[in-house]
């Protein structure tokens, strides 16, 4: 269904009562061209695994706004991967509203897919850093960076006897990506992190 999955987990902050850790998912399309072929990956070799990579193109900040909370119950044909990556986080799997359009264009069940309060709706809505109470609904930010994944790959020019000229797959291009996703929380207690941005 051309979807990206990302998963992050929180751990609690013993001295603020979180004994636990907490889950999130963003679920958003993944478009053509923006990581290289599975076949592709099946190839690759890692010469050396253990080694600490660096990326050879950093890619933009991209800023998301994940407007949609998404039902985990109902979510296994949006992909079925989700069933596994975001089973801690089951009531905060969010989407952009932009994305389930386009999924539900291509015949997904609308049902999976509940609108979240907006801020530009809710002008009391503040972001959960400037708000003062921890019981209070606000906009959450959550921030992650991607250092090093398989984004493109290379190509190699080779000559042969006659002197003709013909490209070859040769390698694999690294890029690094960072994403800021901003969403709904019904308590800034849950997006107390957002406080130390």
């Amino acid at each position: 269904q051309e979807v990206k999955i990302f998963r992050a987990l929180i751990l609690g902050e013993l001295e603020r009562g979180q004994s636990q850790f907490q889950a999130l998912c963003f679920v958003t399309r993944l478009h053509r061209n923006e990581i290289i072929p599975s076949e592709s990956m099946a190839k690759l070799r890692q010469k050396n695994p253990r080694t600490v990579r660096q990326a050879e193109e950093v890619r933009g900040l991209e800023h998301l706004s994940m407007d949609v909370a998404v039902n985990f119950s109902k979510a296994a044909q949006l992909s079925s991967h989700i069933h596994n990556v975001c089973a801690e986080a089951r009531e905060a799997i969010y989407a952009r509203e932009e994305d389930v359009k386009f999924w539900l264009e291509k015949g997904l069940d609308g049902s999976m897919f509940e609108a979240l309060p907006r801020g530009s709706e809710l002008p009391e809505l503040q972001r959960c850093r400037l708000c003062p109470e921890r019981w209070r609904p606000c906009l959450c930010s959550y921030s992650l960076s991607i250092e090093w994944y398989p984004c493109m790959l290379k190509y190699c020019k080779s000559r042969d006897a006659g002197g003709k000229v013909s490209s070859y797959k040769c390698g694999i291009r690294s890029c690094q990506k960072g994403y800021t996703f901003d969403y709904y929380v019904p308590q800034k207690q849950l997006c107390l992190w957002d406080e130390e941005t």
